[in-house]
């Protein structure tokens, strides 16, 4: 026997109606790279204003290259952990309503920047990084647009959570 559709469940109404967002941030972190790839050689540089460098650098480990100096098991590491989350994202997109919007948000931020560093790992074994923060002689690690979109949906859930809990005390 077929199975029936979820008579609740609406794509419409529910919170992958902000897969656009993700799709988008996508192909933003992945034409970003490929531009670095053509016009950059590794380790080249070139100063876009103060404090900010675009630099070509290969991650092969996560954030802050923790990790980057082991022999390569590291790849298939964070690239099955960025798919695991990516599916748990996506059942909690379709299972939020579309009026948790700052949730969504967050949920479709940290999707398409765990997507777009899987894409790296899988086609180069390595993230390609280029932004380049600096102050004097001290560099924070280079980052991308993937990256990006990880730290903001980060940023929005912790402060959702805050703030979700806020109200709740005032209730």
């Amino acid at each position: 026997m077929p199975k029936q559709p979820n008579p609740d469940f609406n794509k419409r109404t529910s919170g992958l109606q902000f897969l656009w967002l993700s799709l988008l941030l996508i192909i933003i972190d992945q034409a970003t790279k490929q531009w670095v790839l053509s016009a950059f050689d590794l380790y080249e540089s070139i100063e876009i204003m103060p404090y900010l460098n675009f630099t070509y650098v290969q991650n092969f480990g996560a954030a802050f290259s923790f990790l980057s100096d082991q022999s390569g098991w590291q790849r298939w590491l964070f690239t099955g952990l960025a798919i695991a989350v990516s599916v748990i994202l996506l059942v909690w997109l379709r299972r939020n309503p579309v009026g948790l919007w700052r949730q969504n948000l967050a949920f479709s931020l940290i999707l398409a920047g765990a997507v777009g560093n899987v894409i790296d790992r899988l086609v180069y074994g390595y993230v390609i990084d280029f932004i380049d923060v600096y102050v004097d002689n001290w560099h924070w690690p280079a980052f991308n647009v993937a990256d990006m979109a990880i730290t903001c949906g980060a940023i929005l859930m912790l402060l959702e959570a805050f703030f979700e809990q806020r109200q709740e005390q005032r209730a």
